[in-house]
C-alpha cells in the first residue's frame, strides 16, 4: 500500500468515528428534548407520550383540590382555542390561581388528559412565560398594544371559596 491510501485509508477511518460519535450524541440529546406546545398544538398533534411543556392559562372554575391529605390536583388549561385537563399530584406552587399563565411539563394519557409532573407558575403580576405570552397573542386572547394586562387572575384564593384560605386579620 502507498503512502498516500494509507493517508486516505486513515483519513476516512477518522471521519467514520467523528460522524458516529456525533450521530450518538444527537441521538442521544433527542430523548431530553422538551418541547412548548399549547392546548391548540395538541388537539393538532397529539404527541403520544412524548414529555413536553403545555403552557397557557388555567381556566376559571376547573380547579379541583384532592382532600383528605391526597396532593392532587384537576384543573384546565387554555389558550382561548382550545382546552386540556390537567392531572397533577402534588404541591402546586403558591402563585398557582385560575386566570394564571401556567406552564406544565408532562405527557399526554390515553384517556385524553395530560398527567404533569412539574408545575411553573407565574412569579408575580407583570410576567408572563415568552411562550405563553406568544400563544395567546397569536390566539387573539391578549393584545399588548391595547396596553391591557393579560386575562385577570380570579379570586379563588378567598376565605368564600376557599375555607382554608388565610384572611387578612
Amino acid at each position: 500500500m502507498t503512502r498516500k491510501k494509507r493517508r486516505l485509508v486513515l483519513l476516512l477511518v477518522c471521519g467514520l468515528g467523528v460522524g458516529s460519535a456525533a450521530a450518538l450524541t444527537l441521538f442521544a440529546f433527542s430523548d431530553n428534548l422538551v418541547f412548548f406546545v399549547t392546548p391548540s398544538d395538541l388537539a393538532k398533534n397529539n404527541p403520544g407520550t412524548r414529555s413536553v411543556r403545555l403552557g397557557g392559562l388555567v381556566e376559571q372554575g376547573t380547579l379541583v383540590r384532592s382532600t383528605a391529605g391526597d396532593p392532587t390536583a384537576r384543573f384546565a388549561v387554555t389558550d382561548g382555542t382550545a382546552r386540556v385537563k390537567v392531572t397533577y399530584r402534588g404541591l402546586l406552587p403558591d402563585l398557582f390561581r385560575e386566570g394564571q399563565g401556567v406552564v406544565a411539563l408532562g405527557a399526554m394519557q390515553p384517556d385524553g388528559t395530560f398527567k404533569a409532573s412539574e408545575v411553573l407558575a407565574k412569579h408575580d403580576e407583570n410576567y408572563m412565560p415568552k411562550e405563553v405570552a406568544e400563544a395567546l397573542k397569536k390566539s387573539g386572547q391578549w393584545n399588548p398594544a391595547s396596553g391591557a394586562a393579560p386575562p385577570p387572575a380570579s379570586t379563588w384564593n378567598t376565605p368564600a371559596n376557599n375555607p382554608t384560605a388565610k384572611t387578612g386579620s
